[in-house]
């Protein structure tokens, strides 16, 4: 029905316990009701504890930093990670018209035929009306992209659970730099940064991106001195050796919320 849905992710937690796995770590998944899917043993880790870690000791002054929500539905993240740097957050409200967003052409927006048809069957004719036609409804408008929050002479931190497209991204932060950020950070736990990503954050007022290495992307970081590593590697580590000496996995949702 819509793109960017949880239908295929059923099809791939099906498989894989079909295929014989009985217990899968997954790193901040998109959707936290996901895990629902999985018939086997699920343990869903967070990155945000890296994150918080590395903007402590990086950032010199980040208590005069404000968590940017890049939508409204990213609030709940963004206040999770200012509540516990106790700083304020700001929300970008808006949209970000994308080309790729129209889906007229592949046939989901095609309207019921208004015509009668005539159905003639054993002994007995029935006639199906179609209609009256259904309301078109209002076509949901909102107004460009801007920002709910001060940021004037503030560190701008974005925070998101994946950078792939970094258009987005792009006008937000210019957004950002308009309204008076001095320095404007994106936070991401999976950096795929395809296609030309790394070519638009160099180009780009992004001062710096911050990805995990839950996925390689040594070819973008050769392409831009903008991204930044956070190694996650321990926890997935000590999550596999909990798991194999089983020894309870409570220790590494310790300070993590659901919101993360």
């Amino acid at each position: 029905m819509k793109r960017r849905g949880n239908i295929s992710l059923k099809l791939i937690a099906d498989m894989s316990v079909k295929a014989g796995f009985d217990h899968i770590l997954t790193v901040d998944l998109h959707s936290k009701e996901s895990q629902g899917f999985f018939s086997c043993r699920m343990d869903n880790l967070r990155a945000a504890p890296f994150f918080l870690q590395w903007v402590i000791e990086n950032i010199p002054d980040y208590h005069n930093a404000v968590i940017i929500a890049r939508n409204p539905l990213g609030a709940r993240r963004a206040t999770s990670f200012a509540d516990r740097l106790k700083v304020n957050i700001a929300v970008l409200h808006g949209e970000y018209k994308e080309a790729d967003e129209r889906d007229d052409e592949d046939g989901r927006a095609s309207p019921p035929p208004q015509v009668q048809v005539q159905a003639v069957l054993p002994e007995r004719t029935r006639i199906f009306c179609i209609g009256p036609p259904l309301p078109p409804g209002i076509e949901k408008e909102k107004p460009p992209v801007y920002l709910v929050g001060d940021v004037a002479g503030k560190i701008a931190i974005m925070v998101d659970d994946i950078m792939d497209d970094v258009h987005s991204f792009v006008k937000a932060a210019q957004v950002l730099k308009d309204s008076g950020a001095s320095k404007v950070y994106c936070m991401a736990t999976h950096g795929i940064l395809s296609k030309e990503a790394p070519v638009l954050i160099q180009e780009s007022c992004i001062d710096e991106v911050v990805v995990t290495n839950s996925v390689p992307h040594d070819a973008q970081k050769a392409r831009t001195s903008k991204i930044k590593t956070v190694d996650i590697s321990i926890l997935l580590a000590e999550a596999i050796r909990r798991i194999h000496n089983k020894e309870s996995m409570s220790h590494l949702f310790r300070n993590v919320t659901m919101e993360d």
